[in-house]
C-alpha cells in the first residue's frame, strides 16, 4: 500500500493494488464517471476478462475512510506499457487523484524498464488536459473509435509518453 502525502488534497489518499474482488467498486466508479453518450466505460465482464492476463494490474485510490474514489487498469508486457482505463468518481475530481494514478502507472512502467507508455482517450474528454500536462503527446487518431449507447460515434486520440 502506498500513501501519498504530496499535497493537502492528496494527504489522505491511499493507492492500493486491486483485483477481481474490487470489480463492484470499479464498475460503480465507471458508471458515475463515464457518460453513456460516449461509450468509454468497460463492462464488468470486460474488466474481469482482462485482469488475469499477463502484465495487467489494477490500482484503487481510496479516501482515508476507505471509500474507492478512483481506479486505473494498466498493462505492461514486453516493454510496452498501456493505460487501459482511468476514472475518478465525479464527486472527487480536480483533486489530483487521476494524476496520482497516472503517475503510479508511469513509475511502474519505468521501474519495469519500459521506454514508452501509451493510452487512448476520447477526443474532447477533459482528461486530455491532464495527460498533456503529464507530458503525453498525441501520436494518432482513431476515427469513430467510441460508440455511445445512444448511437454517437467519437474519435479516440492515441497519446504516448517517452520515459
Amino acid at each position: 500500500m502506498i500513501t501519498s502525502p504530496a499535497s493537502p488534497s492528496l494527504a489522505n489518499l491511499v493507492i492500493e493494488a486491486g483485483d477481481h474482488h474490487h470489480l463492484d467498486e470499479v464498475v460503480a466508479i465507471m458508471d458515475a464517471a463515464f457518460d453513456d453518450r460516449f461509450g468509454e466505460a468497460w463492462t464488468r465482464s470486460q474488466c474481469a476478462g482482462i485482469l488475469p492476463m499477463r502484465g495487467v494490474t489494477m490500482l484503487i485510490a481510496r479516501s482515508i475512510a476507505g471509500d474507492a474514489v478512483g481506479f486505473s487498469l494498466q498493462r505492461i508486457v514486453a516493454g510496452d506499457g498501456e493505460l487501459l482505463l482511468l476514472a475518478v468518481d465525479p464527486k472527487h475530481r480536480r483533486q489530483g487523484i487521476g494524476r496520482k494514478l497516472l503517475d503510479h502507472f508511469v513509475e511502474q512502467a519505468r521501474h519495469e524498464g519500459t521506454s514508452r507508455v501509451h493510452l487512448e482517450v476520447r477526443d474532447g474528454n477533459p482528461a486530455v488536459v491532464m495527460y498533456r500536462n503529464a507530458g503525453f503527446k498525441a501520436v494518432g487518431r482513431r476515427r469513430k473509435y467510441y460508440h455511445g449507447r445512444t448511437g454517437g460515434e467519437f474519435d479516440a486520440l492515441t497519446l504516448s509518453y517517452d520515459l
